[in-house]
């Protein structure tokens, strides 16, 4: 083999680290070892196989969180299409007056074009024997105009919340199944609320409710998230402030904005109007606790997985460690040529980061291409028969920021795992 070291000359004209070649140097060597062979073949192997590994942990990484990732903007769909851009509530109690001056104000902001008063709380439903507790959501007749309902309804009849004297409901399909409806029941629907004001009469228990009754609107809707699927009953604003005793109250003041419109900046504006008395959140902050568990989940995966990334990176301080000793002649040729200790170890150390870099890549890449041809033909699937999930393959989401990140941390761990142990084995080496 060719000595990489012999292009490398002396000048003692000159000063130290000219003579020498500095960094630029230090690298050629350092990738002359890397992709040179060696007089021992199996740190060649084991070489290879330290690209490998970190390449395999890499892509790992990538496909691991961009499912994660999948997953988020899945939920986040399904809720786009029942939760408002925006809500306002009040901090404390349930419900505020309709007429509240400060949701007046909010009302009157430019940027938005549909608010829909709400009136929710926890009541009886009764059909034909079978019962539920559900949530009653009351709404105003725009609802269909603030959120997509209409793209997730299944049945003959339509959205619609009253006529005349008349009140509609609209459950959840999983509560539809519960209290066996179907898509459209007969009759009427029985809902029962505690009375809000007075005493309990234990011998005529049935007094203290108010008792209420709805008929089908001839559909069900489907979030594909339990908590409204098997839980919400929506119908009319009227009938649950009665049902509820709260006439002329509201629970929230739901908002869509313009389109193009700023949602944090309005946000914003929104809470400088509502002070203490509101909160106003977006649809990430009405569902924290599901996106907050989501991503612990994807943080702990990233630790996992950094921990096998970690023991990958063992195998380039043994393929080091071997071309280290290999090496024992060399590095008396070079210090002969006025390489310092210090500058001997850097080559190692430089070898072993370019092992970590080219795994980085290597495994960006193929876990790249592994998520586009997930999103694109679906090659994992989530069961054995298509139509039992809401996806029939595991959604992939590729976020770049996630991608810098894991690069990142290739190269920080990569460089951490080989510096101690080089360090040691060139101090006993240039004793």
């Amino acid at each position: 083999m060719e000595n990489p070291i012999k292009e490398v000359t002396t000048d003692k004209s000159t000063t130290h680290e000219s003579r020498w070649g500095g960094k630029r140097v230090e690298f050629f060597i350092a990738r002359r070892y890397l992709f040179s062979k060696k007089k021992t073949h199996a740190i060649n192997v084991i070489s290879l196989i330290s690209v490998i590994g970190v390449a395999v942990a890499t892509m790992a990484l990538v496909i691991v969180l961009s499912v994660f990732n999948g997953f988020h903007d899945l939920v986040a769909s399904f809720f786009t299409n029942f939760d408002p851009q925006l809500k306002v509530m009040p901090v404390k109690g349930k419900t505020v007056a309709a007429d509240d001056p400060v949701l007046t104000k909010i009302r009157q902001i430019p940027q938005v074009e549909v608010a829909t008063e709400t009136m929710q709380d926890i009541a009886l439903a009764v059909y034909n024997g079978k019962q539920a507790v559900v949530t009653i959501k009351g709404v105003d007749d725009n609802f269909s105009e603030l959120t997509h309902i209409s793209d997730i309804l299944y049945g003959e009849g339509e959205f619609a919340l009253h006529t005349a004297n008349l009140f509609y409901g609209t459950p959840g399909i999983r509560l539809a199944e519960s209290l066996g409806t179907g898509t459209q029941w007969k009759n009427y629907l029985r809902v029962y609320a505690p009375q809000r004001e007075g005493q309990l009469d234990m011998s005529a228990p049935e007094d203290g409710f108010v008792v209420d009754s709805l008929i089908s609107s001839g559909v069900v809707f489907a979030v594909n998230q339990a908590k409204y699927d098997k839980n919400y009953m929506l119908t009319s604003l009227g009938f649950a402030q009665n049902l509820f005793g709260q006439p002329g109250m509201v629970s929230a003041l739901e908002l869509r904005l313009k389109p193009g419109s700023d949602i944090d900046a309005v946000k914003k504006e929104m809470r400088a109007i509502a002070g203490d008395k509101f909160k106003v959140e977006d649809r990430f902050e009405q569902q924290a606790d599901t996106f907050k568990i989501m991503q612990i989940e994807k943080f702990m995966a990233y630790i996992f997985l950094t921990f096998i990334l970690i023991v990958a990176c063992f195998n380039i301080v043994g393929s080091l460690s071997m071309l280290i000793i290999d090496k024992k002649k060399d590095v008396v040729t070079l210090r002969n040529l006025g390489a310092t200790n210090s500058q001997i170890t850097n080559i190692f150390l430089l070898e072993g980061r370019m092992i970590s870099v080219m795994g980085a890549v290597f495994g960006i890449v193929l876990g790249l291409l592994l998520c586009w041809l997930q999103q694109q033909y679906g090659l994992v699937r989530m069961g054995v028969a298509d139509g039992n999930f809401v996806v029939n393959a595991y959604p992939v989401s590729v976020h770049y920021i996630d991608v810098l990140f894991i690069f990142i941390t290739v190269i920080i761990v990569g460089w951490l795992a080989v510096w101690y142990p080089v360090k040691n084995l060139s101090r006993q080496l240039l004793k």
